[in-house]
């Protein structure tokens, strides 16, 4: 009843496939994930840039982003329903908060740890301000925005599974929450095992462009 054997694991995905019983499930639980994860990128990654790159805005931001980061999301959870409703909105919106600040704060540190030589070198040949931030600070954060979106990656899932375990009627996290309260462990591991394989390719993908950026930097460990 607690668990269930692989082979039992492996019968119930192939039913619910073949069936068609957990593809809208997926769709709707990919929809949440795809736009969670978009807002999370085209808001993160400028404001990210903007507080690393101005003091006064930093100053400003850094204290609410710092707040906003170390609260457990599941706390805010009751307040975006209250606001989104539990239609789809609501699971967009936590997993837009679960991933937008380790995107944020990667790409702010990025740009407040631009190797100061490079900086000076530019401006000793004259280079203007947009200049320095075009051609300087934008290339030595790309990896560090990567590096955020691949964490961005295992927040938003976390997000999706938060906001359908508690409010939602279709999705990969309803099917489990459902499965597991009538004991159909085999069910509960199946959706498991679509968030870990989404997530390990979803990283992967990320790790593949971080390795493209990443040739300049030395490389650390044994290479046995």
């Amino acid at each position: 009843m607690f668990m269930s054997a692989p082979s039992l694991i492996w019968k119930a995905a192939v039913q619910l496939f073949v069936s068609g019983e957990i593809w809208n499930d997926l769709s709707v639980s990919g929809i949440e994930f795809a736009w969670g994860y978009f807002l999370s990128v085209i808001v993160g990654v400028p404001f990210g840039i903007a507080i690393g790159w101005y003091k006064r805005f930093a100053y400003i931001c850094d204290p609410f982003v710092n707040a906003m980061n170390a609260t457990p999301r599941v706390a805010l959870l009751p307040l975006v329903i209250i606001w989104l409703g539990i239609g789809i909105l609501s699971k967009v919106g936590i997993i837009f908060l679960g991933a937008v600040f380790p995107l944020l704060i990667n790409t702010r540190d990025g740009v407040k740890t631009t190797p100061a030589n490079l900086l000076t070198a530019a401006r000793s040949f004259g280079a203007s301000e947009w200049q320095i931030f075009k051609s300087v600070v934008i290339p030595s954060t790309v990896p560090f925005i990567l590096t955020g979106l691949r964490l961005a990656i295992g927040r938003a899932l976390i997000g999706v599974m938060v906001g359908e375990l508690y409010a939602a009627t279709a999705g990969i996290g309803f099917m489990i929450t459902v499965a597991g309260a009538t004991f159909q462990t085999d069910k509960v591991f199946v959706g498991v095992l679509i968030f870990a394989i989404t997530g390990m390719f979803a990283t992967e993908m990320v790790d593949r462009a971080e390795r493209k950026f990443d040739k300049w930097r030395p490389k650390v460990g044994s290479e046995q």
